[in-house]
């Protein structure tokens, strides 16, 4: 994210305090003397050197086209830092932004106390941290042994619903013999057996894969099988702008026994199409939600949208916004009745952190589940429970290295 949007984002009346604020009017006595002595247990450490390296994730299998995009792979390789103090502490996350952006400022953190940097009830206190802003909140919650959902203000952490956003357009491969729609109803069974109790289906297949009359009823067809075979499941579609507003209301027609969780991103937002999507929703008597915000998001027609109560769910993406910011927008949408569930595919990383976001701040109705295993990150205390994502209560995200940097 470019500074300017960064800088927009942070405008979009995102919190009374600014990014330097320590405490507000409203604290407690307890509060406040709670922010006290962990203000004091981060001045103790002072950053001693920062490593980069990359740590590889594994999905269970191939993932597909979506609509505008080809073939997902079987997995990252992502890009990390890890922050070391001088007496021994050291938190670590995935880079916001290039190795290259983040060794420019490094040597502006080399040598501060982590309270210079980071503050428990604000985040990172400059927006020129930004690439290690999830480090610093691990590093925090390292130091002061919390995890960070408790950092943000929860000893017991929200829960929420856990999707599977793994179902892309298997039934098209391989491109010489596809699979089928059972493909697709094997892979969901797969998930369920994971824990999931919501699926995100991806549709779409006639903007570029398939003509679009075979397409569209491609889409029908899976959504309609899906919804069949799992009756108790929510059902989830993302149409990664692959449609008009109009020829997303044909799709709308094909299923009207589908009564849909939420509907994302099927074309690129404006009002008069949401608007137009909006009613057609409403006269079908559903409770479907709207949500947007992932691809190139503009936060003044976000900010519309959800004003005008045309959109429901806001999804700018976990490390694309940032960690510090999704804590300071997440107050602003709750005053315009809006939800969140922040972007967090390709990596199962981002799903951890959007589980301590969402299990320190509440307000998110549902988690993005990237199915991933490691040899290099312990990701096993991260449990599923009766379809929801419970964080671990151990300090930090709760996500021990496993490979030596």
């Amino acid at each position: 994210m470019k500074r300017r949007t960064f800088l927009q984002a942070l405008n979009w009346s995102i919190a009374s305090a600014t990014l330097c604020s320590h405490t507000g009017n409203a604290m407690s006595l307890k509060a406040s003397l709670d922010s006290n002595t962990s203000e004091k247990e981060l001045s103790y450490h002072r950053v001693q050197e920062i490593k980069y390296s990359t740590v590889q994730m594994k999905y269970p299998r191939l993932v597909g086209k979506n609509a505008r995009l080809d073939l997902h792979g079987y997995g990252p390789n992502v890009e990390i830092c890890v922050i070391r103090t001088d007496k021994g502490a050291i938190g670590w996350a995935s880079l916001r932004g290039s190795r290259r952006d983040a060794e420019q400022i490094e040597k502006e953190l080399i040598g501060k106390k982590v309270a210079e940097l980071f503050a428990c009830n604000a985040g990172i206190l400059n927006e020129r941290y930004i690439p290690f802003d999830i480090a610093l909140h691990d590093l925090a919650g390292v130091i002061l042994q919390k995890p960070v959902y408790e950092l943000l203000g929860r000893k017991k952490p929200y829960t929420t619903d856990y999707y599977s956003g793994m179902i892309y357009f298997d039934d098209l491969e391989p491109s010489e013999k596809p699979a089928g729609i059972d493909r697709i109803l094997e892979e969901c069974q797969y998930d369920y057996g994971v824990g999931y109790r919501q699926f995100k289906l991806k549709i779409g297949r006639g903007y570029k894969w398939m003509p679009f009359s075979e397409g569209l009823q491609r889409d029908i067809d899976v959504t309609n099988a899906v919804a069949k075979a799992f009756p108790d499941c929510g059902i989830l579609v993302d149409g990664n702008n692959g449609f008009t507003v109009d020829q997303f209301i044909q799709y709308l027609k094909g299923i009207p026994s589908v009564n849909l969780f939420w509907i994302e991103e099927p074309f690129h937002e404006t009002v008069t199409d949401y608007e137009k999507l909006r009613d057609y929703i409403k006269a079908g008597g559903t409770g479907t939600l709207l949500a947007d915000g992932e691809a190139d998001p503009n936060p003044a027609l976000l900010k519309e949208l959800f004003e005008k109560k045309l959109l429901d769910v806001h999804l700018t993406d976990i490390e694309g916004l940032g960690f510090t910011n999704w804590r300071r927008l997440m107050p602003a949408l709750k005053k315009m009745g809006a939800q969140a569930s922040p972007h967090a595919w390709g990596s199962v990383l981002k799903t951890y952190y959007t589980a301590h976001l969402a299990g320190g701040l509440g307000n998110t109705v549902t988690i993005e589940g990237v199915t991933s295993t490691s040899e290099e990150v312990d990701l096993s205390g991260y449990k599923i429970q009766n379809g929801k994502l419970i964080p671990p209560s151990t300090a930090g995200f709760g996500m021990p290295l496993l490979k030596k940097i």
